[in-house]
């Protein structure tokens, strides 16, 4: 007895899959309500099915079900307690059937819930994004490439271009939705049935757009649970970058950032530690691995339904309940975060500029060259502890003889030199509007994008 509970416990996923339960009651109405259109089981029994089945989904609700691991997962646990409920009637309903359909089912609803709820917080983030772009969109601070200083720009740039990432996240979600929104139910084992079902009326009941076109693609792919893992992969990178940044600006040798509520170190009373912004760095390789294992897992199962298959609900689950959890944390995070202006622009390299000076000398010689020459400028300035503006007519010839430096005006400023990328999605205010406007459109149309909620 002991090697059969042994097996029992490896074998059961009671203990993960019970989550699926308002879904599995749902799935099971649904069924059970065509069944009696189609004449398959009487009127009075699927009434006595879905009365039975209301008040086990309040048992659940209220904690008050007698789960059973013998009974190994959700539906079979649901299905006992009905048959316990109402008598043999309660067995009617898995008629035209298979669990392997059924879990198909609860899972793609289950998803399509967790989406909707995504979409939602990621538009909170943007909102977030949107209210500090205005809030500070006079600010400057330097922008990296490579981890250096490379050229000046506001900081509602950088705002706005985590923004635009995470519309790129918003719209992946609900592409992918749409795949996810396929009825498998009816497929049953994998062949279908000779009952005269109507899959049509389940698909419509349960919010689908339509049944599967084929019953053993139906019950045999994960595909849909892949790719929404892959959509999580994707958003919580996005998230991780913009967290690493955070840990960077927080640090006392940068200083542009001040944490609402930095956690302290258990030793060193000084400590103020960014722990939201390195946890959802953290929790990154969490959900990669998910999607690692939901990929390994169907790389080599054949068609149709294997008991391996049931290990695709805990990487669903864990990638999902962690990139919600994280856009929540993210966005209470920037809600409260203090921004140091004067560090920010004091931060600057007169050097960030070099690529306006660049630009300027193209009137004279092609951008190559003027490259070649400013970096020659640079390197003198670093040397001599000047900046550009300051160097005489002479300096600048002994440096590059050929050029005409007449009407060259080598004096610049950051606040000059940001109001100048007018190009559009640059840096300049007037960019930086313009794109807070149409940010403002994209959270609109959004919104009119979002799933009905039930």
């Amino acid at each position: 007895m002991k090697g059969k509970k042994k097996m029992e416990t490896f074998t059961s996923s009671i203990a993960f899959d019970r989550r699926l339960y308002k879904q599995d009651i749902d799935g099971s109405v649904a069924h059970t309500k065509m069944l009696v259109k189609q004449g398959i089981i009487d009127e009075k029994d699927g009434e006595r099915i879905v009365g039975g089945l209301g008040e086990i989904e309040g048992e659940i609700d209220s904690g008050q079900f007698p789960f059973r691991e013998d009974l190994e997962d959700i539906h079979m646990n649901i299905e006992a307690r009905l048959i316990d409920k109402i008598g043999a009637a309660g067995g009617r309903m898995h008629a035209a059937r298979s669990r392997n359909d059924q879990v198909a089912v609860d899972m793609r609803m289950w998803v399509r819930d967790e989406t909707n709820e995504i979409l939602g917080l990621i538009m909170t983030l943007q909102r977030t994004l949107v209210h500090l772009s205005e809030r500070y969109k006079d600010v400057v601070l330097p922008g990296y490439t490579h981890g250096q200083q490379a050229q000046p720009i506001l900081f509602a740039h950088y705002l706005l271009a985590h923004f635009y990432a995470l519309c790129r996240d918003f719209d992946r979600f609900l592409d992918c939705s749409s795949r996810v929104n396929i009825s498998p139910l009816g497929s049953c084992a994998l062949a279908g049935t000779s009952l005269p079902i109507d899959r049509s009326y389940t698909a419509k009941a349960l919010g689908f757009d339509r049944p599967c076109e084929n019953a053993l693609d139906g019950v045999s792919d994960r595909d849909f649970v892949i790719e929404t893992i892959g959509c999580c992969a994707i958003s919580q990178m996005h998230l991780s970058r913009l967290c690493d940044d955070i840990v960077t600006y927080a640090t006392e040798e940068f200083g542009f950032v001040a944490l609402p509520t930095p956690g302290g170190s258990s030793i060193m009373p000084q400590k103020q530690n960014p722990d939201v912004a390195e946890l959802v760095r953290g929790e990154t390789g969490r959900v990669y691995g998910d999607l690692m294992a939901i990929l390994t897992t169907m790389k080599s199962l054949s068609l149709s339904y294997n008991k391996d298959m049931q290990a695709d609900k805990r990487p669903l689950f864990d990638a999902i309940d962690t990139l919600k959890g994280s856009l929540g944390a993210v966005d209470g995070m920037l809600l409260g975060l203090g921004v140091n202006e004067a560090r920010m622009r004091s931060a600057i390299s007169p050097h960030t500029l070099a690529t306006d000076l660049a630009e300027r000398l193209t009137v004279k010689v092609p951008f190559r060259v003027a490259h070649g020459i400013v970096r020659e400028i640079v390197s003198y300035c670093r040397e001599m502890g000047k900046e550009a503006g300051e160097l005489s007519l002479s300096e600048l010839e002994a440096i590059a003889p050929d050029i005409d430096w007449a009407g060259v005006d080598l004096a610049i400023d950051v606040d000059r030199s940001v109001a100048s990328k007018r190009s559009y999605g640059g840096t300049s205010p007037g960019e930086i509007n313009r794109s807070l406007k149409m940010a403002k459109t994209i959270l609109k149309e959004e919104a009119g994008r979002l799933p009905p909620l039930d």
